[in-house]
């Protein structure tokens, strides 16, 4: 008997064919259709991220603690009524290798003043860090950023990169890059002036 005319039947768990002549998508377009989403989602992740670290450029500064070079331990918070310029550099850095004798003199202006210098040495060992601080005669505090928990808080992009802090806490100014005496000065006169105001 010739069973050319008749169909194959289903098995039970055989998938049913379209209706209507229509057909599903194709492998190749859920393939594609699975690229569009990913990368979709891996743009979102990135911006989202990157949004997440931009710098602190005004309102409250992060707070931490740090444990200086010399072994004094303290909070952000116990510095509050000064305006705090936070230094984030390494011994690694020539930009910070520029600024360094830059800080030191703006430091010996404020020193008499309510101001306070706090260099964070980023990713560097203790001794290449002291071994720079020695170099520049550097005398304001300095502590080591054991885990980069202290850079990672301020979403530092590079070294060196400089915060002021006014007297109540808050961001001032952030300053990319080197900084020179002449621009701390632009932002730390008009801060103590307006504490005497």
């Amino acid at each position: 008997m010739d069973n050319t005319n008749f169909a194959e039947p289903l098995s039970p768990d055989a998938p049913e064919k379209p209706k209507n002549g229509k057909k599903g998508l194709s492998l190749g377009s859920w393939f594609l259709l699975a690229s569009i989403i990913l990368v979709a989602s891996v743009f979102g992740f990135a911006l989202a991220r990157r949004q997440a670290s931009i710098q602190p450029t005004s309102g409250p500064a992060p707070t931490f603690s740090f444990t200086t070079f010399d072994e004094q331990t303290m909070k952000l918070e116990d510095l509050r009524g000064k305006v705090v310029v936070i230094n984030f550099w390494a011994s690694w850095c020539g930009p910070c290798r520029s600024e360094a004798p830059e800080l030191q003199s703006a430091w010996e202006y404020y020193q008499d003043k309510p101001v306070v210098f706090l260099g964070i040495a980023y990713a560097d060992n203790g001794p290449r860090s002291i071994a720079f601080m020695e170099e520049f005669g550097i005398t304001y505090m300095n502590a080591p950023d054991l885990g980069t928990r202290i850079s990672e808080a301020y979403h530092i992009q590079g070294v060196p990169e400089t915060f002021v802090i006014d007297q109540e806490g808050n961001v001032a100014e952030f300053i990319y890059a080197g900084v020179t005496e002449r621009q701390l000065r632009a932002v730390i006169d008009p801060l103590l002036e307006g504490e005497s105001s």
